[in-house]
């Protein structure tokens, strides 16, 4: 009987009874299967590109967000839930021991960002990259060997593809400073030779298309580290940081970071939550591993255009900075594109930094708020096609239209005659 009851008509035995019975209602179950909770929440088409936002904190400024230990990145993990594809570089998805994946962010270098905004480079998605690690020969055999340990735990319990490592054939010789202008860290690498050397070595004998670089950095000033570690002042390490994954990138055109090797400072009880990420091992590597496992791979333009399937800069629909740090390569380009969809510029008045490039000085046409709530809010508004302005009071005035003036000379349209006179165009405001 059970079989009868869900066989179809066709199927039913043919006795009379069932010959002459009438046909059995319609079943009910698929329309209500239609109007259940369930079937709102299937992906509907979307005729729309995927929205693309740009966060960037410039390193080693001092930035009130981002300046620190990772702590830009929850400004990161808000963002990648309402824009579709996230691009920003490590000073902002590092936190040292700490990091969070987030497909749909790509973790991009800072010189290949500038590159990536000039057009010069498109962003090539991948699943994953073959990593690879340079130590500083310079760096102690003990701390030589916790950063290994950190290596082989990301392989073992993470599963990234960390495949080589190599040790450079002499102290990168790293020095560290304020540039003295305007207060920003930055340094220098001595022997940078032996740094390339040790990456062409993992690049063309090994294989590997990211690479992670541990450098012995000098120990800091008490003072100055007792700042940093307070949350007040500039990360004295970053700059030069920077200055060693711009080498890399710029010469193999693959991803790169660094993190530095120092000597675990002695505990303390004033440590700012916005640094206590680099209080809680013996190496900031885990993150670096982590971003470069699957950071986009850089392509060049192959004679004028770029391989399918890739990322560039007119797929870019907003920017968010902070508002005293508009000077860099990268922003000026996306400032400055001729192409008609330009990215909106976000500014974050609250991120303050040691800089003073402000805006107008750049001549950008940037929308300022006052904090990454807001320009979060903003980007949710841009990505649903909604002017930002309507969401404020009083954002939105009467509507203006350019409207030609005539000479009293023609009486339309259409001119009769030509005239030496040249139409004046006036903006007048609807009332």
């Amino acid at each position: 009987m059970a079989l009868h009851l869900l066989a179809g008509p066709s199927q039913l035995p043919s006795s009379s009874s069932s010959r002459h019975a009438p046909p059995p209602p319609p079943r009910r179950c698929s329309r209500s299967r239609a109007l259940s909770p369930s079937a709102y929440g299937r992906t509907l088409p979307s005729f729309r590109r995927p929205y693309t936002s740009v966060l960037v904190v410039p390193t080693g400024v001092g930035a009130a967000v981002g300046g620190f230990a990772g702590d830009a990145l929850p400004v990161a993990r808000a963002l990648s839930a309402v824009a579709d594809c996230v691009i920003s570089h490590p000073n902002v998805l590092n936190a040292a021991m700490l990091y969070w994946p987030m497909p749909n962010a790509l973790y991009v270098e800072g010189y290949a960002l500038d590159r990536f905004a000039e057009g010069a480079w498109a962003l090539q998605p991948v699943h994953q990259n073959k990593v690879g690690l340079v130590l500083d020969s310079g760096i102690e055999e003990e701390l030589r060997l916790r950063h290994l340990q950190v290596a082989d735990a990301a392989r073992a319990s993470l599963g990234l593809p960390v495949v080589e490592y190599t040790v450079t054939d002499a102290p990168l010789e790293i020095k560290t400073w304020f540039d003295p202008e305007c207060g920003k860290s930055t340094g220098s690498v001595g022997n940078s030779d032996s740094l390339l050397r040790a990456v062409d070595t993992l690049v063309n004998h090994s294989g590997v298309n990211a690479v992670a670089v541990v450098a012995r950095f000098p120990d800091d000033d008490p003072e100055d580290s007792d700042c940093y570690r307070e949350g007040k002042g500039v990360d004295l390490l970053a700059g030069v940081e920077a200055i060693i994954s711009h080498l890399i990138v710029k010469e193999f055109k693959i991803p790169a970071a660094h993190a530095p090797a120092v000597l675990p400072p002695p505990l303390s009880p004033s440590v700012s939550p916005r640094s206590a990420a680099e209080e809680i091992g013996y190496t900031f590597l885990p993150c670096v591993l982590s971003g470069l496992s699957n950071a986009p791979q850089y392509v060049t333009r192959r004679q004028g255009t770029f391989d399918a399937g890739c990322i560039v800069a007119s797929d870019v629909d907003s920017v968010i900075l902070p508002k005293d740090a508009c000077g860099g390569d990268g922003t000026l380009a996306f400032a400055r594109t001729t192409r008609n969809n330009k990215p909106l510029i976000i500014t974050v008045q609250e991120n303050e930094t040691v800089l003073d490039d402000t805006p107008d000085k750049f001549s950008i046409d940037a929308l300022n708020v006052e904090n990454y709530w807001e320009a979060i809010g903003v980007i949710a508004a841009h990505k649903a096609g909604v002017n930002p302005n309507a969401l404020r009071r009083q954002g939105i005035d009467h509507l203006k239209s350019p409207r030609q003036v005539y000479s009293a000379r023609f009486s339309g349209p259409r001119r009769m005659a030509s005239s030496g006179m040249q139409d004046k165009v006036y903006v007048e405001q609807l009332v």
